[in-house]
């Protein structure tokens, strides 16, 4: 075997083991009975918004109350949580320095009254015992707990995420105390909330999720973070193709910097492996220039190997298996969403449901 077969073998192995361990929430019990408050940040979500609302009812632990936080939406979301008797909160005006989903669950904060605060991004969609999960677990561990849903698609442009989902996991952590966050579902008891300041502390930081995590850590406190495969879903960017490279472009051009060297290093590893083996099936069948083994039969060896791990490790994260045979239009999207997120940083901002975000992290 010659030294470029090795690399892309390694390369392969890499992205086995930084997909081995996909941990979900653990099974707990509830310690008591706590008073829970659901704090929904909500702009534009008329669609999402019920089918969230509907999956609440049917928990099996009973929240003490719904928070719906109508962050200035011109549809119908206010009036769809009015009609499901939660409460409704309104948000103030924006203020200088804040985001606004940040802004629209300090103002659900503010109007609550539990004694463990859960954040749920409108688009979610729970299963009947993640309330009861998160709760448990939260009480087990303290600090943050976050759930990554399991991400839903149903039309062939949402496939296109594939690589997103898969590189923003290989990049991190997960498990109890694994130091990161994920914004679609947070839990945490009101103390801890109040002792790291809330989301005053990272009032005008697009991925707060990261940022929150971080936060915690530094007042002592851990951060934990699993999967949502059977216990929670989403569809993420439902709005069409637009909304999901803006959407990725956004988080892409925000979180440079905040994912380990080593860890970092491994994903580099592993997707140029995938980038390699994109190009080369192509290469040699239509002659193009290549650099290493140009032989057909290898080339379908090395793509097939490819194409199969990604079918299986993808499995967790998001019905994403029809792409995984297609990969090389994932990844070519994959590149120019990543350029585009370039110019975006350089640029230093972002447009992102009707308001202009910037992609500098405070400091800067």
């Amino acid at each position: 075997m010659d030294l470029m077969s090795i690399t892309l073998v390694v390369r392969w192995l890499i992205g086995w083991g930084l997909m081995w361990r996909l941990p979900r929430l653990p099974e707990l019990s509830v310690v008591g009975s706590p008073k829970v408050s659901v704090l929904i940040p909500a702009r534009n979500e008329e669609r999402t918004l019920p089918h969230l609302l509907t999956a609440l009812e049917q928990q099996t632990f009973k929240p003490y109350e719904i928070i719906v936080i109508d962050d200035q939406s011109v549809d119908a979301t206010a009036q769809i949580a009015k009609q499901a008797g939660v409460k409704l909160v309104q948000t103030p005006p924006l203020p200088t320095g804040w985001t606004g989903k940040n802004w629209a669950l300090k103002t659900g904060y503010t109007a609550s009254s539990g004694d463990i605060l859960v954040f749920l991004d409108a688009d979610t969609e729970p299963g009947k015992d993640l309330l009861r999960r998160l709760v448990a677990t939260v009480q087990h561990l303290g600090g943050l707990v976050s759930v990554q849903p399991y991400h839903r698609t149903e039309h062939l442009y949402e496939q296109l995420a594939v690589l997103f989902n898969l590189v923003g996991l290989m990049a991190i952590k997960l498990g109890a105390r694994g130091g990161v966050a994920f914004g679609p579902a947070m839990a945490t008891s009101k103390n801890d909330y109040e002792r790291v300041g809330g989301h005053d502390a990272v009032a005008g930081y697009v991925v707060e999720d990261w940022c929150m995590a971080h936060v915690y850590e530094r007042a002592g406190l851990p951060a934990s973070a699993y999967m949502g495969y059977g216990q929670l879903n989403y569809r993420m960017y439902p709005g069409g193709l637009r909304d999901l490279i803006v959407g990725f472009n956004k988080n892409f051009a925000t979180a440079a910097g905040q994912v380990s060297w080593a860890r970092m290093l491994a994903v580099v590893l592993w997707i140029s492996g995938l980038f390699w083996a994109a190009w080369c099936l192509p290469a040699s069948l239509f002659g193009w220039p290549i650099v290493g083994n140009s032989s057909l039969l290898y080339n379908v060896l090395l793509y097939l190997a490819f194409a199969i791990q990604l079918a299986i490790i993808v499995r967790p994260v998001g019905s994403f298996r029809l792409i995984a045979f297609f990969f090389p239009i994932a990844v070519v999207f994959f590149i120019a969403v990543f350029v585009l997120a370039i110019v975006n940083l350089e640029r230093g901002q972002i447009e992102w449901k009707g308001r202009i975000i910037s992609t500098r992290w405070q400091g800067e």
